[in-house]
Order: structure tokens, then C-alpha cells, then sequence
């Protein structure tokens, strides 16, 4: 290995090192995240437009349920959002409706746990983008260290045909 090719032979391995180091880490988010969701034992309601039925254990029946989630709460509040129904809260309290409060409140709360169903199953769909995101990003670090590693031989090889050989 002469001292030109040094640093690039380098860099390539050093890509083809971090590059299987994150497929193996995607691989692993992937699988971790399936596993997480799989063991909650969630199934998508027979009324989701999108994979009814489907045990969430991946993306896609992750975000099925997420939006068969906002689609239940809404009919719920009568389309009403959680900042909405605060809104409605506050000119309740106003004109002493206590029992509308109390109402809107129960109604609010159920909201409010849609909302955190929902963000929880948005991070997993996020988490699996991220994933294929690193596993793209480490196929295409191999690709570069391997395309490195490949441009170093043949000049070399050229420089010790020109080079005379010492006895």
C-alpha cells in the first residue's frame, strides 16, 4: 500500500465498518419496535378503512390505528378537538353550567388519551422510518467503501508496473 492510497483505502473501510454498524442498528430498531408493539396485543377495529383487522406490529397497522384512534374520539366529542372542548370548558365554567364542565371535562379527557394513543403510535411509525432510514444510509456506506476500496487497487497496480524492481 503506497502513501497516496493509504487515507482512501482507510476511508473505505471506515465506511464499510459504520455502514454494516448501521444496518445492524436498524435491523435491531425495527425488530425492537415490532416486538414492543406485537406484545401490547392491538388489533386495528374492523371499521379502520385501512388493514382492518391487522395485528399492529408494524408501520403501516401502527398508523391505522393511530387514525382509527382520531376517528373514534371525534365522534365521540361530536368533532370536537381537545382545544376546542377547552374553549367550550371555560364559557361553561363562565356561565356557571356546572354540569356542562363536568361533561366537556369527560369528554376532554377522553381527548386527551386519544392524543397520547395516537403520539405513541406516531413515534413507532416515526422510529420506522428512521430505521430504513439507517439501513439505506448503511447499504449506501458499504457501496462508498467498497467503490473506494476499488479505485485504490488498479492505481496501485499501475504504480508497480512502472516502478523497477529492486534487487
Amino acid at each position: 500500500m503506497s502513501k497516496k492510497s493509504g487515507p482512501v483505502k482507510l476511508v473505505g473501510l471506515l465506511s464499510i465498518i459504520f455502514g454494516a454498524v448501521a444496518i445492524i442498528g436498524g435491523i435491531t430498531t425495527w425488530a425492537t419496535v415490532s416486538t414492543q408493539l406485537a406484545a401490547e396485543n392491538i388489533t386495528v377495529p374492523a371499521d379502520s378503512p385501512l388493514v382492518p383487522g391487522a395485528r399492529v406490529q408494524d408501520p403501516i397497522s401502527a398508523y391505522a390505528q393511530a387514525e382509527i384512534i382520531n376517528t373514534h374520539a371525534l365522534a365521540s366529542s361530536g368533532g370536537r378537538t381537545f382545544a376546542q372542548l377547552g374553549t367550550e370548558i371555560s364559557a361553561a365554567r363562565t356561565a356557571g353550567d356546572t354540569a356542562k364542565v363536568e361533561e366537556l371535562t369527560a369528554l376532554r379527557t377522553t381527548m386527551m388519551n386519544a392524543s397520547f394513543l395516537r403520539a405513541s403510535l406516531f413515534t413507532s411509525v416515526v422510529a420506522y422510518g428512521v430505521a430504513l432510514l439507517v439501513i439505506g444510509l448503511g447499504v449506501m456506506f458499504i457501496l462508498l467503501g467498497w467503490a473506494l476500496g476499488s479505485l485504490v487497487k488498479p492505481a496501485e497496480a499501475a504504480s508497480e508496473a512502472v516502478e523497477p524492481a529492486t534487487t
